[in-house]
């Protein structure tokens, strides 16, 4: 669990107590966004440089290595607005969604969990990519509020499938028993100021997919 005003990082405990398990205040005054685990037990967390909320100018966002132990340290930078992320099953490939960017990006995973090779994994022209998941044939779908709508693609940039709602989706996970269900998170997206305004307008929404989830989350 990620506390942004906290900047710090929860971990459940096995009688369901919430301890802390990292600090990340050392590492931005903002607070975090995304967090993705990946099947060795480190976690990613990313931020996104400015404060949205506040209309603050846009500033490149960062992503942040927690170890196991609980030591945090910045391993990539220079992201357009980071949001959601994904491990690629063998735990080899970080794939980050850059909002502001309009496309998915690339890291590469060393053993001791630090990010290279910063690289385009797929352009998606107007697409305005938020939460995201991995798939079993190597595609990932995105979440794209702006847009009002779910879409699969392959690496390259490749559009698989389009799900289009009648309000912004900004999360998506394939779950269930063979994990061949997607689900999407959705809502009416009235800006910053509409967040708070009391009006519920969230769906949970479910369809059939064409491939299994792989990888993490």
């Amino acid at each position: 669990m990620v506390v942004m005003s906290g900047r710090r990082i929860l971990r459940r405990e096995p009688d369901g107590a919430l301890v802390v398990h990292a600090d990340l205040s050392s590492l931005s005054e903002l607070g975090w966004n995304e967090i993705v685990v990946d099947g060795r037990g480190n976690a990613y967390v990313n931020a996104a440089g400015f404060d949205l909320m506040a209309g603050a100018d846009f500033a490149p966002g960062t992503i942040a290595l927690v170890t196991p132990d609980g030591s945090a340290r910045q391993v990539a930078g220079n992201v357009a607005f980071p949001n959601g992320m994904a491990v690629t099953p063998d735990n080899s490939t970080l794939i980050v969604a850059e909002s502001y960017a309009r496309k998915l990006t690339a890291f590469d995973i060393a053993a001791d969990g630090g990010l290279s090779n910063q690289r385009v994994w797929a352009g998606l022209g107007d697409g305005v990519p938020d939460g995201i998941c991995i798939d079993a044939e190597n595609a990932v779908w995105y979440a794209d509020v702006p847009n009002q709508r779910c879409v699969r693609v392959r690496e390259g940039g490749e559009v698989l499938a389009t799900i289009n709602l009648d309000r912004g989706c900004f999360a998506c996970m394939l779950g269930g028993a063979d994990r061949r269900t997607l689900l999407l998170v959705t809502t009416e997206w009235r800006g910053p100021a509409g967040m708070t305004d009391g009006r519920r307008t969230s769906q949970v929404l479910t369809v059939p997919a064409p491939a299994p989830g792989a990888g993490w989350p």
